[in-house]
């Protein structure tokens, strides 16, 4: 059998997770009606089903199912059907309680709750992969199936488990692995504080210890943690594609969700899926929306993906849930359509009365279809039914921003120089800058071919293998612009600090050596001068001895007064630039308008607070621009707005809080790339 690379849906994919049942009969037919007015063409069922589905073991009920998936094609809403295997049943772990998850403290999670069963034990395995066949047998050919979702937020809100069977996997993962103990002595570097491996058996798994345990392991252990749960989609993904054609997804979180490395996850799915909330702490969530954009992208090489959750309003699980004020939704959601996302999903449509999500915001909330937020929901609904033209559109870039998932699960390990430089920190402010300057990005693994960039920005690269090193050299010796950010190329993959020392393979790239690392008192700041400016910087700096790089900023105080902070070097046709401190979104602007120069990059000139990414077809360019601002903007863009149909020439008015999608020419892209 061949599957379909997008679901049989005309336009924009629009809808959210359905659970009907949660409510009566009756509700269900108000429900499929409510959905039409609010142009509504596919929800999401069956996800937290397995009960309902298997009420014991090897029965099963799915006449409701029958019911409710020939109610929803009758009135034309096209169905992705879920596999319930997050939440296991109450007989499920009575019959098996060796499947329950055990914490890193020794703790056994117990049920009544969700992602509670241990991805390791083979009577889960053995289960999920029944209930998966039964599925696809009886549903494959149902019309109004017309992609399958696997699971749900794998990792979320269990990813670690410390079982017996998972230590006895984790065993069986590292012979694969590493084939001898020699091998893995060797990669963890056993030999310090005595932790010799004579005996597979012996070896443990980094739970809770008296110490910090052995970096090289938890290194491993989060890879193997990330695999067992890919494992796990694959088995019921495999059952699906044995019966069913239609394209297979989970559904992933970008930059929400730490132990899965979604470089690997994209390549088992047919199509990319990001469930995303904004953090309510962050005042500018939008940007930080922006980044799981294109990160969910990315991943997926630049094809269109699925947005399969966000929120009308608030949501349920933080200290403070924040509302989404009038018209943010709609910001949010055409901004993810804008950086390539086909399909604007929410959870959930109709807001649960019972249970611990009761004040977690739905398409129809508790206030019923005659709130703000359902008409703001009907609204959306019909605006992407006037962007359908714009699927299959793409998002092109001339910069791409490093990100490995194996970088952030060993910057963030214990016994780092200083705990205020994170992984994703430092991401954030570096996106930031870009966000700001309306630069759109591509992510990229540092080994990927990078031959169609600009200019490559590493926010975030404490581990970066010889290959990746090699690769980002050559780049530069190329012609390319690269900008590397402090506590760089460290480590390789095991964590072992690289032969020549701190940041030994970007050496050539960059000129220069890193000496020591002078990491700063809690609180404390220093000033670097840049120019004519004076740039505030904190956290971090460095002891660098400099091997052809030209000095383009200086430390004026702290730890390392007097020492260069910022550099520029030429290698080959290119150019390596670095920062050895932490500096903040507003800092970088100086310095990445040097680095823009070097790369040959146009600003567009774009007002603050106004994003603005083109999408590219073969007929036309689409230009989508938001104002987060409290003014209105200005931009020279020549077309037609497919939201209010108006002609735009040369000049689009775009009040604050509102939204344009227009339609340029090829030969007339206006407003940013």
């Amino acid at each position: 059998m061949t599957q379909s690379a997008w679901p049989a849906l005309e336009g924009i994919a629009y809808g959210g997770d359905y659970n009907p049942e949660q409510w009566p009969r009756e509700v269900w037919d108000e429900d499929v009606t409510l959905m039409r007015e609010a142009g509504v063409n596919l929800v999401s069922v069956g996800i937290f089903s397995w009960a309902l589905l298997e009420p014991k073991e090897g029965l099963y009920d799915f006449a409701w199912m029958d019911e409710l998936l020939d109610l929803l094609h009758a009135h034309g809403i096209a169905v992705d059907l879920g596999t319930p295997s997050v939440s296991p049943p109450a007989w499920f772990f009575h019959a098996y309680p060796d499947a329950r998850v055990v914490a890193k403290d020794g703790t056994v999670m117990g049920f009544g709750s969700r992602g509670m069963a241990s991805h390791a034990s083979p009577e889960y395995r053995a289960a999920i992969e029944r209930l998966a066949t039964e599925l696809a047998t009886r549903y494959a050919d149902h019309p109004a199936v017309v992609m399958w979702h696997v699971h749900n937020e794998y990792g979320v809100p269990v990813g670690e488990d410390f079982s017996p069977r998972a230590v006895a996997s984790w065993q069986s993962w590292l012979q694969r692995r590493y084939s001898t103990l020699d091998a893995l002595n060797g990669a963890w570097g056993t030999a310090f504080w005595g932790q010799h491996y004579d005996d597979w058996e012996h070896v443990v798994a980094p739970a809770a210890m008296p110490s910090v345990a052995n970096p090289a392991m938890k290194l491993d252990w989060a890879r193997f943690t990330d695999e067992q749960l890919r494992e796990c989609f694959r088995i019921e993904r495999d059952a699906i594609r044995a019966h069913a054609t239609q394209p297979i997804t989970t559904n992933l979180m970008a930059h929400q969700s730490w132990n899965t490395d979604l470089w690997k996850w994209a390549e088992e799915m047919d199509i990319v899926s990001d469930d995303h909330y904004l953090w309510a702490p962050d005042e500018d969530s939008h940007i930080g929306l922006s980044l799981a954009a294109d990160l969910t992208r990315s991943v997926g090489r630049g094809r269109p993906w699925i947005l399969m959750e966000h929120s009308t309003s608030a949501v349920n699980w933080q200290g403070r849930n924040v509302a989404k004020r009038p018209g943010e939704m709609r910001r949010n959601a055409l901004t993810h359509l804008g950086r390539g996302a086909d399909a604007i999903m929410f959870f959930q449509w109709r807001a649960s009365r019972s249970g611990a999500e009761k004040f977690h915001s739905a398409m129809v909330p508790h206030a019923g279809p005659g709130s703000r937020v359902f008409r703001e929901v009907t609204q959306l609904g019909a605006h992407l039914k006037d962007l359908a033209e714009l699927r299959g559109s793409t998002v092109k870039a001339d910069v791409a921003v490093l990100y490995d998932w194996d970088s952030l699960w060993a910057q963030d390990l214990e016994w780092r120089p200083s705990d205020d430089l994170q992984f994703r920190e430092r991401m954030r402010a570096y996106y930031e800058r870009l966000w700001r300057d309306n630069v759109t990005i591509d992510f990229a693994h540092p080994e990927h071919d990078l031959s169609g960039y600009k200019l490559v920005v590493a926010p975030a690269s404490y581990l970066l293998t010889a290959s990746a090193g090699e690769n980002l050299t050559h780049f530069v010796a190329n012609g390319g612009t690269l900008l590397v950010s402090c506590f760089a190329g460290v480590v390789d993959e095991h964590d072992a600090v690289h032969e020549g020392g701190f940041g030994a393979p970007l050496r050539d790239a960059l000129g220069l050596t890193v000496e020591e690392y002078l990491p700063l008192r809690a609180g404390r700041s220093m000033t670097v001068t840049y120019g004519e400016q004076s740039l505030p910087a904190d956290v971090w700096a460095e002891d660098m001895t400099l091997a052809g790089a030209e000095v383009r900023g200086t430390f004026v105080d702290g730890p390392g007064s007097g020492m260069p902070a910022i550099t520029r070097h030429s290698h080959g046709e290119g150019h390596g630039w670095y920062i050895g401190t932490r500096l903040g979104a507003d800092a970088l602007a100086a310095v990445m308008a040097d680095v823009y120069a070097d790369a040959d990059i146009d600003l567009p000139g774009t007002p603050a607070g106004v994003e603005v990414v083109t999408r590219h077809g073969e007929a036309s360019d689409y230009v989508i621009a938001v104002n987060h601002g409290e003014t209105h903007a200005d931009l020279p863009i020549h077309g037609t707005d497919l939201i209010t149909g108006a002609r735009v020439d040369g000049s689009l008015e775009l009040q604050a809080g509102d939204v344009a999608v227009v339609r340029t020419s090829h030969a007339r892209e206006g407003g940013g790339r």
